[in-house]
C-alpha cells in the first residue's frame, strides 16, 4: 500500500498556522546541532553515509544479478566454469542486496540517539519558554492545546529528520543514480521510462494527497472536538453531576464522534483511490520497462539477465515510493506542527528579566520587606477600567488590607506585587528596588502568595507543602503544617504526608486545600506574605484558629491582605479601599468607620446581614 491512514488523530494544527519550510529546516538543523547528543557529528556523518551507500548499492545489486543470469545462459560449453561464475555473481548480488537492506537499520541505530536528544531538547526548551510567558498569555490559551503544541512540535522533528533527510531526499538521489546506470548500461529509453514513471507517480500522489488533506483536517478537528468535550466533562465532573447534565455531555461527545466517523470514511475512501492510482502508474511503468528490455534482448543487444536487472532497478525505486503519499502528507503536517511550536517559542513574555537585572539584596533585618506602589496604573485589554494612579506603601512588618467591590482592581494589585504583570505607568518597589530591575527568581523567593483558590499538584501532601522550598527538611514541613492547623488532619490519614491529593487537590476539601496553601507559604518564609482571601473556604472555628496563626506568621514580615470579610482585617495597620481602580479611602478600621464612607457602608452591610458566620461576599 502506498499510504497509511493511521496518522495521529488530532495532529493538524489550526489552519491559520503557515509553515515556512526553509525556516523550519534551518531551525531543525539548529536544534540538532545543539542537542548535545553523544557523538553528534560522527553520528550524523555516519548516518548519511549509511543512507546514501544503501541507495547506491540498491541500484548496483540488480546489475550483478543480471550479469549472473547472462553468464548462466551464455556458458553452454563449460558448465563448471559457468556455474562458478554464476554462483560468484549471484553471491555478490545477495551480499550487496543484504548490505543495502541493512544500511537503513544501521543508520537508525547510529542516528536514533541524535534524533531523541534533539526531540528532548526541543520539548524542554519549548516547555521552559511556555512557563516563562506571562499570565495573560496562559489565560487566553487552552492548557491541553498548549501541551499538544509542544508534544506535536517535538515529535514532528523526528519525522522530518527520518522522512525528509533520510527518505525523500535520498530517494531523489537514488532516482538520479538509477537513471544514469540505466542510460550507461543499457539505453537512454530505459532511463527515460524510470524517470517518467517516478515523476507521474509523484505528481499523482501529491495531487491526491493535497485533496485528501482537507478530509484529514476535518477528521482531526472532529477528533480534537471530541477529545476536548470529553476532557472538559471529566474535569468538570462535579458540575456535570450537579446539574444532571450527563446526557448533554454524552450527546455533545457523540455528535463530535459522529462527525469524526463521517470524515474518517471519506479519508479512507480517498486513501483507497490513492493506492489504486499509484499501483496503476507503477504497474504501467514496470510493463513498459519489461517490454523495452524484452525487445532489446530479442535483438541480441542485451542478455536475458539484463531484462531482470532493468525491472529490478525500477522495483527497488518502488519501495521508497510506496510510502510517498504518507510521507508527503506527514512531512507537510510535521512542518505545520513544528511551525506551531516555533510560533510558541517566538512569543515574547510581557514580563521578563532585564539584561541588567540583579538579585534582590538580603534584608537588613527580620522586620519584613517594604512594598510601595507609586502612581501605578494598569488596564487589561478586556476591561473598560483599570487601576488609575494607585499610590500606597506597606512598611516593614505592617499589615495592609485591600478591600473593595468586584472589579475594583484588588487581584491586579496582587499580580503587580508578584510581578506577574508590569504596570503600564508608575512603579512597584520592594525595599526601594523597582521590581523591573530585579531578577524574578529572587523576587519570588521573597514574596509568597496564598490564593483564594489553592491549586495543588497531583502529588503527595509532603511534595505540595515542600514545593515552596524543595530543600526543606521533613521537620520543617511538619512545622509549617502544624502552623497551618493541618497536623492533626494529616496524622489521621492512613498514608499521612504521603497521601496523594488528586488532580488540582480535588481529593481535599476547599478548606483543607487552603490550609495546605498556607503551610506552603509559611514554609517559604517570605519577607512579604500576600493573602488573597486565604481563609474564605474555612469554617468559623478553623478560620479563627488560622487567623491566630496568621497573626503570628505576620511577625517578621510584611503582609498584604485582600479581604472580602471585613471582620478578618479589622486589626490591619492600614486598610486601602478601592473602587473602579482608584483608592477612595485609606486608614485604620476605627477611623474608616468613623468617617462613614465607602468602608463604613460595606461594614454595615456585612454586619446587618450577619456575614461573619455566613461568610457574605462583597467582592
Amino acid at each position: 500500500m502506498a499510504s497509511r491512514s493511521g496518522a495521529v488523530a488530532g495532529a493538524v494544527a489550526p489552519p491559520e498556522v503557515k509553515a515556512n519550510g526553509w525556516k523550519a529546516l534551518a531551525d531543525l538543523f539548529s536544534l540538532v546541532m545543539r542537542s548535545n547528543a553523544p557523538g553528534l557529528r560522527w553520528r550524523v556523518t555516519l548516518a548519511l553515509v549509511f543512507t546514501f551507500a544503501g541507495k547506491f548499492l540498491g541500484v548496483i545489486a540488480p546489475l550483478l544479478l543480471g550479469k549472473a543470469v547472462n553468464a548462466l545462459s551464455a556458458g553452454q560449453g563449460a558448465a563448471v566454469q559457468v556455474g562458478l561464475t554464476f554462483a560468484a555473481l549471484a553471491g555478490g548480488w545477495a551480499l550487496i542486496r543484504f548490505i543495502a537492506a541493512v544500511a537503513p537499520q544501521a543508520r537508525d541505530a547510529v542516528f536514533t540517539p541524535v534524533a531523541q536528544a534533539a526531540q528532548t531538547r526541543a520539548a524542554v526548551e519549548t516547555f521552559a519558554h511556555a512557563l516563562s510567558l506571562s499570565i495573560d498569555f496562559h489565560q487566553t490559551k487552552r492548557t491541553g492545546s498548549l501541551s499538544r503544541v509542544i508534544d506535536r512540535g517535538a515529535r514532528s522533528m523526528d519525522f522530518l529528520l527520518r522522512g525528509l533527510v533520510f527518505n525523500i531526499a535520498p530517494t531523489a538521489v537514488e532516482l538520479v543514480m538509477a537513471a544514469i546506470v540505466l542510460a550507461k548500461a543499457y539505453d537512454w529509453r530505459f532511463a527515460l521510462t524510470a524517470v517518467v514513471t517516478v515523476v507521474i507517480y509523484g505528481v499523482v500522489t501529491f495531487a491526491i494527497s493535497d485533496w485528501r488533506i482537507g478530509h484529514r483536517r476535518v477528521m482531526n478537528e472532529a477528533d480534537a472536538e471530541a477529545a476536548g468535550r470529553a476532557v472538559d466533562a471529566l474535569l468538570n465532573y462535579e458540575t456535570v453531576k450537579a446539574f444532571g447534565a450527563e446526557e448533554r455531555a454524552v450527546g455533545g461527545y457523540d455528535a463530535a464522534l459522529t462527525a469524526y466517523g463521517a470524515a474518517n470514511i471519506k479519508a479512507t475512501n480517498s486513501l483507497t483511490l490513492l493506492n489504486s492510482v499509484q499501483s496503476a502508474v507503477m504497474s504501467l511503468g514496470l510493463g513498459v520497462m519489461a517490454i523495452l528490455a524484452g525487445g532489446e534482448a530479442a535483438a541480441g543487444r542485451i542478455g536475458p539477465g539484463d531484462v531482470t536487472a532493468a525491472v529490478l532497478i525500477l522495483v527497488n525505486l518502488y519501495g521508497p515510493l510506496n510510502i510517498l503519499g504518507f510521507a508527503y502528507r506527514e512531512i507537510r503536517q510535521s512542518f505545520i506542527d513544528m511551525e506551531a511550536m516555533l510560533d510558541l517559542r517566538r512569543a515574547q513574555p510581557d514580563v521578563a528579566d532585564a539584561a541588567d537585572a540583579v538579585d534582590l539584596p538580603p534584608p537588613a533585618d527580620r522586620r519584613g520587606g517594604a512594598v510601595a506602589f507609586e502612581g501605578v496604573s494598569f488596564r487589561h485589554g478586556a476591561r473598560s477600567e483599570g487601576l488609575q494612579a494607585v499610590t500606597f506603601a506597606a512598611l516593614p512588618g505592617t499589615t495592609v488590607a485591600i478591600v473593595g467591590p468586584s472589579g475594583a482592581g484588588k487581584t491586579t494589585l496582587v499580580r503587580l506585587a508578584l510581578r506577574m504583570i508590569d504596570p503600564q505607568a508608575g512603579r512597584v518597589t520592594l525595599d526601594g528596588h523597582d521590581l523591573k530591575a530585579l531578577k524574578q527568581a529572587s523576587l519570588r523567593r521573597a514574596v509568597a502568595l496564598v490564593p483564594q483558590d489553592v491549586a495543588l499538584f497531583n502529588d503527595t501532601l509532603m511534595a505540595n507543602i515542600a514545593f515552596a522550598r524543595p530543600d526543606a527538611s521533613e521537620v520543617d514541613v511538619w512545622a509549617a503544617a502544624e502552623a497551618a492547623e493541618l497536623g492533626e488532619f494529616i496524622r489521621n490519614l492512613p498514608e499521612g504526608m504521603e497521601t496523594k491529593v488528586g488532580e488540582r487537590g480535588l481529593k481535599l476539601s476547599g478548606g483543607e486545600r487552603q490550609r495546605v496553601g498556607i503551610a506552603r507559604a509559611l514554609l517559604a518564609d517570605p519577607r512579604v506574605l500576600i493573602l488573597d482571601e486565604a481563609t474564605s473556604a474555612l469554617d468559623s472555628r478553623t478560620e479563627a484558629a488560622i487567623q491566630a496563626t496568621l497573626r503570628k506568621a505576620r511577625a517578621g514580615r510584611t503582609t498584604l491582605v485582600v479581604a472580602h470579610r471585613l471582620s478578618t482585617i479589622a486589626d490591619a495597620d492600614e486598610i486601602i479601599v478601592l473602587r473602579r481602580g482608584k483608592v477612595v479611602e485609606r486608614g485604620a478600621h476605627a477611623a474608616l468607620l468613623e468617617a462613614g464612607g465607602e468602608y463604613a457602608a460595606l461594614w454595615r452591610r456585612q454586619t446587618r446581614e450577619k456575614p461573619v458566620e455566613a461568610g457574605a461576599v462583597v467582592d
